[in-house]
């Protein structure tokens, strides 16, 4: 059991690396506002140090996540690029071929923007070769429950899943709302076939290096510990938990031993620990 640094910001650790790989998402905003500190960090971390890359499970192209991200009041100067879940999932479509692929969609209509140009065939289950997973329909209001018939029915016919999004759960402002990773999960107990792209999966790392230019010294930033910090693991890159994110619940104390034992029972680990991202 190895307990992390505890830090009081960034500027402690920042000498040591020459990238940052920074989850968006519970760290940069809360899926309603910016915050402010996080992306002081950031910028002072471009000025001092090196490229920021934002690294985010959004199941969206690069530029819908930067149109929200302004949205939500993060300036466009404290980053360098973005690398989404969304467009790798849509990658992989078009690897596929998708000359008239008959699809099952799950998701919400602002997602389909994900899907435009390509050329599908939206059909039911029944007809479906392939389902398309961006999150659940009204995060707001549904629970994974919610489609159980309908990940049964999927599973009889024996489909695949594709999720665009390996999320579990985020914050919406206060509210704790499901993404596409739990009802991958859940499909995946029935024995059905879901394939992930996003984090903590390998793939989407090395896109954000390359993104980044292949620094030598990157360190990732995250509040996921099943994703973030995972992924950051099997990457073999060091990495910042953020504390008071996704997780903020299980972190009743913020000291070593407390999150030692935490990250022990989750399988991850990290070299450093902070509430929240700042300078």
């Amino acid at each position: 059991m190895t307990a992390p640094r505890l830090i009081a910001g960034l500027s402690e650790i920042a000498s040591g690396y020459d990238a940052l790989i920074c989850d968006v998402w519970g760290v940069l905003h809360d899926g309603k506002n910016v915050h402010p500190g996080a992306a002081n960090a950031l910028k002072q971390f471009r000025t001092d140090r090196g490229p920021v890359v934002l690294l985010t499970n959004a199941p969206r192209l690069t530029e819908e996540v930067a149109a929200q991200c302004a949205q939500y009041g993060v300036p466009q100067d404290c980053y360098d690029a973005i690398v989404s879940s969304g467009a790798a999932a849509r990658a992989e479509l078009e690897r596929r071929g998708t000359n008239g692929l008959a699809l099952y969609y799950i998701g919400p209509a602002k997602d389909l923007p994900l899907l435009s140009g390509l050329n599908l065939r939206f059909t039911g289950i029944d007809d479906a070769r392939l389902v398309f997973c961006t999150g659940l329909e009204d995060d707001l209001t549904e629970t994974p429950a919610d489609y159980a018939d309908r990940l049964a029915q999927m599973r009889a016919k024996g489909l695949t899943m594709i999720c665009a999004n390996p999320d579990l759960v985020v914050h919406r402002g206060a509210q704790l709302c499901f993404c596409a990773g739990a009802l991958a999960r859940e499909y995946e107990k029935l024995g059905g076939d879901a394939i992930y792209y996003g984090k903590p999966h390998r793939p989407i790392y090395d896109a954000a290096l390359q993104a980044a230019g292949q620094p030598k010294r990157p360190l990732a930033v995250g509040d996921g510990l099943f994703t973030d910090i995972a992924g950051a693991n099997r990457a073999g890159l060091d990495v910042l938990f953020i504390a008071d994110g996704v997780h903020g619940e299980e972190v009743e104390a913020f000291t070593a031993d407390h999150l030692a034992k935490l990250f022990e029972k989750s399988g991850v680990n990290a070299l450093a620990a902070s509430r929240k991202l700042v300078w």
